[in-house]
């Protein structure tokens, strides 16, 4: 039995088929959901200091728009959840690892994620979240395959 559901979104349609199975499950276990989206506040290059500033309030905006958009998904279906933006604010944080933070800060039982099923020179090139969650978890992990 599942009491607290954590999705992970980022607004593509993997992850919202993601998001669809947590609402299933979220209905049927009648289990609380939290949204998470990470925002990553690390700018790969920027040219003046105060574009930094501008690049995080619009990557804030961005990952507010994804939660909103996902939690009026979770409303339409009749349930409620709570909506969290965690943020990557070091070089060396990983996407993954603030997944499992709030994994480990919120009482979660499972964790609901979509998967690319890249392989080969593609998930080399660039990389897996969900891959990374399933290395790090402390807790159960759904995958729900993009289509």
């Amino acid at each position: 039995m599942y009491r607290h559901i954590l999705a992970a979104v980022d607004g593509s349609t993997t992850s919202n088929l993601a998001l669809q199975e947590a609402i299933r499950l979220a209905k049927d276990q009648k289990a609380e959901l939290r949204l998470v989206h990470v925002v990553d506040e690390t700018p790969a290059y920027v040219e003046a200091p105060y574009q930094v500033a501008e690049y995080q309030k619009a990557s804030r905006q961005a990952g507010q728009k994804v939660l909103m958009t996902c939690a009026a998904a979770v409303q339409e279906a009749g349930i409620s959840a709570d909506t969290k933006l965690a943020f990557i604010e070091t070089p060396d944080q990983r996407i993954y690892d603030a997944i499992e933070d709030e994994v480990e800060h919120w009482p979660a039982d499972l964790v609901v994620i979509g998967t690319h099923g890249r392989h080969g020179f593609r998930r080399l090139l660039l990389g897996s979240v969900a891959e990374g969650v399933i290395r790090v978890a402390t807790k159960p992990v759904l995958l729900v395959r993009g289509a």
